[in-house]
């Protein structure tokens, strides 16, 4: 496995876990984003072990300031710079990264009533983000 900086790990688990958020937010609800939140952490963590091991260790991921729109696009450039790290080792992580955080966030979406709208609409920019 490819070495990775603190500050490397830190871009890519803040990566994985705002796209969870992303799509969670897209149709709140306290009980849908409990659902939701196991859901994705679920999926993550049945992700390949080069992946499972960079998310796992470091502290809990520091959500973005702003409102709404300013979180979703520092969410999205986060997802385009991990992607970035990951591709740079040349190692495969890139792909299993961009696939791992595409399920999640299906999982996420589908946790809970079926997926929404505006859930798909949040899964379409992170695949954007993850091309």
């Amino acid at each position: 496995m490819a070495e990775y900086t603190d500050a490397e790990r830190d871009t890519i688990r803040n990566a994985a876990f705002g796209a969870i958020a992303l799509v969670s937010k897209a149709d709140p609800g306290f009980l849908s984003s409990f659902k939701e939140s196991l859901a994705g952490s679920k999926a993550l963590a049945q992700g390949p072990k080069e992946i499972t091991e960079i998310l796992r260790g470091g502290g809990f991921p520091t959500p973005p300031s702003g409102d709404a729109a300013a979180q979703e696009q520092s969410m999205i450039s986060g997802l385009t710079q991990a992607k970035g790290i990951l591709a740079a080792k040349a190692d495969g992580s890139a792909e299993a990264f961009s696939g791992v955080i595409l399920e999640a966030t299906q999982a996420v979406a589908g946790a809970s009533d079926g997926v929404s709208p505006e859930e798909q609409a949040v899964i379409d920019k992170v695949r954007a983000a993850l091309t």
